[in-house]
């Protein structure tokens, strides 16, 4: 017998307060959830809530522009976009990417294997420091995690001229090279940031508030002039061309203040398209490349004789027969001088007669003149990577190590020590620390190392080696007097020395009253004219012949003159004859032991 059935309404009320019991529950666990965000976790909620929408962004600064001592810029940070991406996202475009990858220079299928590899990341460098407009053309398609930031690029205006002694930065905008690097901090500025708000697909809909506000980078003033660093440049780069030599490097110096005015290399580079260069000629050879340097260290070799008392402008040194037995060495000179003095020994740049100086000299004493004028030390000019030459203490020398420091073998020397070192002499004997900032202050880098009047008495011989009997007549400049000293050193190669040459002219202008000490170096100069009287003083008399110009500094010998650069032709000779007596002149130096 089958039991009754319920009636369905009877049932339906039966469930009626289960139901209305769940969505109770529901109801009270709604209200709890709503209270615990909106009350008791609010600001995690919120902190989460904005996490989705608003983004602290990073906002580049400027770094700070390098210029030249009358303000002409020579690095400037010009602003750029950097598009970045959410590779995912970016990935759901499809085949819209194919506008994108051909701007990029990229096949679609590589942009996509490129996005697909990076996944996982939520921000990605599709490409750096593109020009505005081409970005901007690139967002306006508008593709799901495409953006864009500024960000800035340094641009250099003076280019392969300027290029060894400003360098250069990386893509983040940080100095690498030169000063760009020596002077980082200064120049680089700090980033700010600001609130924005951004909609799913990452675009920013809505600035919110600033942050923290940009701060530029501080202006960085050069003592650099940047007429005679162009002046410097273009004659440096004819003469390297003109002789088929390797390479070469010049430095200008301000007597007064140690201020380098010029500081060229070549070959150089184009810091505006850095990667494109060859790395071997992006270092600045004025300051990391040493050298043997000939016989323009004996003018020093003389100032350490003065200074002992031992010689005197009327000291007589017999230099016969034009050699010397110094060990088991020969010393030569390339002509029989006889008995000379002092300043006859730097005219004719003899060997041994600066042989004989050093022999009579205590060891102490005479490394100790070197060592005053900046041999053996780094100039303190804060360049980056700048080395400080070598200059061997005296427990370790020989009769033979010191006959040939006389005359500049056996220590090493960059280009601005000895253009600092001359600039010693023609300062009245007080050394200045060189420095690269325009107006750095004088007592912080000044230091006696000579008595004035031997520095004066040195002037004045090294004023002769200009003349019609010294082995730099094409180191003179029309109206101006000019002192200085040529070098010819042999390099050293596997064994001893080799058949490559060093051409190096120091010179100091004007000589009544100092203003500019220069140092031409010419590295490897191909065929029979490599002295450094025919290769690189040409090099000094054109270059100082624009600057007086361009410096407007006063003429101190109105009497007619020779040409910067020129070889005066005597009556009844002709010009290669007098070429080949310059020739012979300059040969005297340069023979190593």
């Amino acid at each position: 017998m089958n039991a009754p059935r319920r009636p369905a309404q009877m049932v339906s009320k039966r469930r009626l307060p289960w139901t209305l019991g769940g969505l109770a529950l529901c109801a009270l666990s709604l209200i709890g959830t709503a209270f615990s965000m909106q009350v008791l976790h609010r600001d995690f909620y919120q902190d989460q809530g904005d996490a989705r929408f608003l983004r602290d962004v990073k906002v580049a600064a400027a770094r700070g522009m390098i210029s030249d001592r009358s303000g002409e810029p020579l690095a400037i940070s010009t602003p750029m976009i950097s598009l970045w991406a959410e590779p995912k996202a970016l990935l759901t475009a499809g085949a819209n990417l194919q506008p994108l990858a051909q701007a990029l220079g990229r096949s679609l299928k590589a942009l996509q294997a490129d996005l697909q590899s990076h996944r996982s990341k939520e921000f990605y460098y599709l490409r750096r420091l593109l020009p505005p407009e081409q970005a901007e053309r690139l967002l306006a398609l508008k593709l799901p995690g495409l953006n864009g930031q500024r960000e800035y690029r340094r641009y250099y205006p003076g280019g392969e001229v300027f290029a060894h002694v400003i360098g250069t930065t990386n893509v983040d905008g940080a100095g690498i090279e030169g000063l760009e690097n020596g002077f980082d901090r200064w120049l680089v500025g700090s980033a700010g940031s600001k609130r924005v708000i951004r909609d799913r697909r990452g675009e920013t809909v809505e600035n919110v508030e600033e942050v923290r506000a940009t701060e530029p980078g501080k202006e960085l003033r050069l003592s650099l002039d940047r007429r005679l660093q162009y002046l410097a440049y273009r004659e440096l780069k004819a003469a390297i061309l003109e002789y088929g030599a390797q390479s070469g490097s010049m430095v200008i110096l301000d007597v007064a203040t140690g201020e380098i005015l010029a500081m060229v290399n070549a070959p150089s580079f184009n810091p505006n398209a850095r990667s494109q260069s060859d790395a071997g000629n992006r270092r600045n050879r004025a300051v990391t490349d040493t050298f043997e340097p000939g016989s323009v260290i004996k003018a020093f070799t003389v100032a350490a004789g003065l200074e002992s008392g031992r010689f005197t402008t009327a000291t007589q040194i017999n230099t016969h027969p034009g050699t010397l037995v110094v060990g088991n060495h020969l010393v030569r000179d390339i002509h029989d001088y006889g008995v000379i003095d002092l300043t006859r020994l730097l005219t004719k740049s003899s060997n041994v007669g600066a042989t004989r100086i050093a022999l009579a000299l205590d060891d102490d004493h005479f490394y100790d003149v070197f060592q005053r004028f900046g041999f053996g030390l780094t100039t303190g000019s804060g360049f980056p990577g700048e080395v400080t030459g070598n200059l061997p203490a005296p427990k370790g020398w020989g009769q033979v190590e010191k006959a040939t420091l006389s005359y500049g073998y056996g220590l090493s020397v960059t280009a601005l020590q000895l253009a600092t070192a001359y600039a010693t002499l023609a300062n009245a004997g007080v050394r200045h620390t060189p420095t690269f900032i325009k107006g750095a202050p004088l007592a912080e880098r000044e230091q006696p190392v000579l008595d004035p009047a031997i520095a004066k008495t040195l002037l004045g011989m090294l004023e002769t080696v200009t003349g019609p009997d010294g082995t730099a007549i094409r180191a003179r400049v029309t109206n101006y007097r000019v002192a200085g000293k040529t070098g010819t050193a042999r390099k050293s190669a596997v064994g001893g020395y080799g058949n490559r040459y060093l051409s190096v002219f120091a010179g100091l202008i004007p000589v009544s009253r100092p203003r500019l000490a220069a140092v031409v170096v010419i590295h490897d100069p191909i065929g029979s004219v490599y002295y450094g009287g025919l290769v690189a003083a040409p090099v000094f008399g054109k270059v100082m012949s624009a600057a007086m110009r361009q410096l407007n500094i006063a003429p101190d010998d109105l009497q007619p003159g020779l040409l910067a650069g020129s070889v005066p032709v005597p009556a009844g000779e002709s010009a290669p004859a007098d070429l080949a007596a310059l020739a012979a002149a300059n040969a005297a130096e340069g023979e190593p032991l």
